[in-house]
């Protein structure tokens, strides 16, 4: 049986941000820089509770977010984005704190393939994660969003 994909949009301050559910859970949200019209908006429950969660993430109001995802990736990714989501509003930690975190000091490159892969970016906080050296690092959304992330958390903790 095929599930039926909802999808709604937010505008953000920094874009577009598009998401897809289905009826019970969040199948992934990615930023743009304008709205699509070939993207067909259909909301449902979960993306209305989505959406007044980013209202309240960007009123500087909601700290962590609440909401059912459906992750798919291999065990390793779900451990990285488990450990992603501990990660307090407004801090950051380095690559290397999330693979000592998971169980693996060596496994600092693949928590960053994992990072890359998150659907749910926002949701799971990859933007908190950096260089051990306090560089910024990669962002799939792009640097600038990640800067303008981290700078946000930063003067509403």
């Amino acid at each position: 049986m095929i599930k039926k994909i909802y999808r709604g949009e937010y505008d953000s301050p920094v874009g577009v941000i598009k998401i897809e559910a289905d009826e019970k859970k969040i199948i992934s949200i990615h930023f743009s820089n304008k709205k699509d019209p070939v993207f067909k908006v259909e909301t449902n429950e979960i993306i209305e509770k989505l959406i007044y969660q980013l209202n309240g993430y960007f009123n500087g109001e909601l700290k962590k977010f609440s909401i059912a995802l459906k992750l798919e990736g291999s065990e390793f990714q779900k451990k990285i984005w488990r450990a992603l989501k501990k990660i307090p509003y407004g801090q950051t930690v380095s690559y290397k704190d999330i693979a000592i975190a998971t169980g693996n000091v060596k496994s600092v490159r693949a928590v960053g393939n994992a990072n890359g892969k998150n659907r749910f970016p926002i949701i799971i906080p990859c933007h908190r994660v950096i260089y051990e050296n306090g560089k910024i690092g990669g962002f799939s959304a792009g640097i600038w969003r990640k800067k303008y992330l981290l700078n946000f958390e930063k003067k509403n903790i």
